[in-house]
């Protein structure tokens, strides 16, 4: 229920607004979790206390959309803009990078004095300038990619006992992730209670995201469950137990009361729907709400957000920066507006217009007019620019009232017409990575990254197939293989390059024609992606391409761990794109380290 009245005589007994410190802000966002994967929403089988008891004493949006995959959506959370605008309307491809001339909310908030920590997935770049150390984050701790086992994760790397990039290096540690990342950030937060400064904890766990594994005794909690339930469900239940542990250590610290603690995810469920839905249409990827419509909740005892409170008002991911820059005493940058608006004043009962707001799932190279698309009014959705559906009336979506409201599709149309108008530009503007900066001399690069029509090998088993599944489908009179894609670079100090290309990660340490052993498995309900054996490339020679032109060829040598090329790079924008060639053709280079030569 709305309660705007009884939430403005609460705060009444914390003092005045504006004599308020700036809060500590803990953001838990975790990955493929629906609305409906929370008990407190209805579902009947999930086991989440702790968010439960969130939900029950936090002021909760239910009406909050963010985009239906991982990266766009954190692109939106942490800038306030559009995902398109960003350059992120992918989880790979190149498309996943945040473009540089972004500002994030850690930097904003470092800006108002804030000591910044980022704990799990980040999924916006794995080179400068794109990592999280480059974009406000003082500590960072963190898996490559879009998840664990993912192309630019540490090798071999699985849900248990892995290796993650702290502050750039790379770090064993024990355990299964989640309880590792969290206890990063318990860590950090410990050690910022203890300074004079507030913090930002941004806790993105990678969980529930497939495969599907968790520790067995979660498992064992939803033993008469299929498996992809029970591993999906039983990772829920871990990232519950923990926000119950960080809670507490708040309580602990003395820092309870002042700290504003956001709990949401990053898109529709990926698996709960077969379970329970809210009703919706769609998961996961989904123009329908089901794909986009979460949970949010927001815990700040100092101001008045300490009992359950629901607002049904719609709102968006682009509108949590400037509402926390608002909590938190910060200002944009001169020059910077955002696309979303603070919500603070619609949390403090102010009268809110109606607006039209848009999400869509691209995921391709190139963004598609219409394509996977929602504009969204109080009352209205229309999908791809053509189905309408009442919402409040009928919340499955499942009656198109188009014909019977044309005029609504009409204005819904000329909005998302005029919106795409105004970022149609920005698509051209490809995200680079850098070569040549000073202070990163040595570059790696990783085929998630390659921008090409069909879509990159994206996980490790991917990388350990190589071209076997290729080479399954192809027919009798199939053409030599053709390696089309590319890594778009941004050259910054003209000069010689070291180019060393390689079919495994360096830290593998595996001859280009290995064939890679099978890893151990883990619990759940899917093989981890290590247990894939790596299947050999019979190359016997490496060529590098630049801009489309052959720079050199060399031999590949039995025991060769990588090919180096010595190259002179002017400033500005290059392709590179080294390949193997094999007896069935070109094969792409899957990882490329380049050198800055002195």
């Amino acid at each position: 229920m709305y309660r705007p009245v009884l939430f403005l005589l609460a705060t009444c007994f914390v003092g005045s607004f504006q004599a308020l410190a700036k809060p500590n802000i803990v953001f838990v966002i975790t990955d493929d979790q629906g609305y409906g994967d929370v008990a407190a929403h209805g579902n009947s089988v999930i086991k989440t206390p702790h968010i439960d008891k969130l939900a029950g004493e936090s002021l909760t949006l239910q009406d909050y959309h963010v985009a239906p995959s991982c990266s766009p959506t954190r692109a939106a959370l942490l800038t306030g803009h559009w995902t398109n605008r960003t350059g992120v309307w992918h989880t790979i491809n190149g498309r996943s990078m945040l473009r540089a001339n972004e500002v994030t909310l850690g930097t904003l908030l470092q800006k108002a004095g804030y000591t910044t920590g980022m704990f799990g997935k980040w999924h916006l770049g794995d080179n400068y300038p794109y990592r999280p150390e480059d974009r406000g984050f003082e500590e960072v701790y963190r898996h490559g990619g879009g998840g664990v086992g993912q192309t630019p994760d540490v090798w071999d790397n699985s849900y248990f006992d892995g290796s993650y990039f702290h502050n750039g290096k790379i770090e064993s540690a024990k355990g299964f992730c989640t309880d590792v990342f969290f206890e990063q950030a318990n860590a950090f937060i410990r050690r910022s209670a203890a300074t004079d400064r507030p913090f930002f904890a941004y806790i993105c766990t990678n969980a529930p995201h497939g495969p599907l594994h968790c520790p067995q005794k979660y498992l064992d909690l939803y033993k008469d469950q299929p498996k992809g339930i029970a591993a999906f469900f039983g990772m829920i239940t871990n990232i519950d137990d923990n926000v119950g542990k960080t809670r507490a250590l708040l309580k602990e610290l003395g820092q309870y009361e002042d700290t504003l603690f956001i709990f949401t995810t990053d898109n529709g469920t990926a698996t709960g729907d077969k379970i329970f839905n809210a009703g919706m249409r769609g998961k996961k990827g989904s123009a329908y709400d089901g794909g986009h419509r979460v949970p949010f909740m927001a815990h700040w005892p100092k101001r008045g957000m300490n009992f359950h409170r629901e607002i049904k008002t719609l709102t968006h991911a682009v509108d949590i920066v400037p509402t926390l820059l608002d909590y938190a005493g910060g200002s944009a940058l001169d020059g910077l507006k955002f696309d979303g608006r603070s919500l603070k004043p619609l949390f403090e009962g102010a009268a809110w217009p109606d607006r039209f707001l848009v999400t869509d799932s691209q995921r391709v190279r190139d963004p598609i007019k219409w394509k996977s698309s929602s504009v969204m009014s109080e009352e209205f959705r229309l999908i791809n620019g053509k189905e309408l559906y009442h919402i409040d009336k009928d919340p499955g979506q499942k009656e198109d009232v188009a014909k019977e409201f044309p005029e609504q599709v009409a204005k819904m149309r000329a909005f998302y017409e005029s919106w795409w108008k105004e970022l149609e530009p920005t698509f051209a503007e490809t995200t680079e990575i850098v070569l040549g900066h000073v202070d990163h001399p040595v570059v790696s690069m990783t085929a998630h990254d390659w921008i090409q029509k069909a879509g990159p090998p994206w996980n490790q088993r991917q990388i350990r197939d190589g071209i076997k599944s290729k080479l399954k489908r192809r027919g009798a009179n199939a053409k030599p293989l053709k390696h089309e894609g590319h890594w778009a670079v941004k050259v910054v100090t003209t000069g010689k390059y070291r180019v060393s290309v390689s079919r495994w990660p360096q830290e593998a340490g595996q001859p280009i024609t290995a064939v890679v052993p099978a890893g151990a498995d883990v619990p759940g309900a899917t093989r981890a992606f290590r247990t894939n054996p790596g299947e050999p490339i019979a190359a016997t020679k490496a060529t590098l391409r630049v801009d489309d032109q052959v720079i050199e060829s060399k031999p590949v040598s039995a025991d060769a761990k990588a090919i180096s090329f010595e190259t002179n790079l002017t400033e500005g924008s290059h392709r590179i794109s080294p390949i193997f060639e094999t007896e069935h053709g070109e094969v792409g280079a899957y990882y490329t380290v380049v050198t800055k030569l002195p």
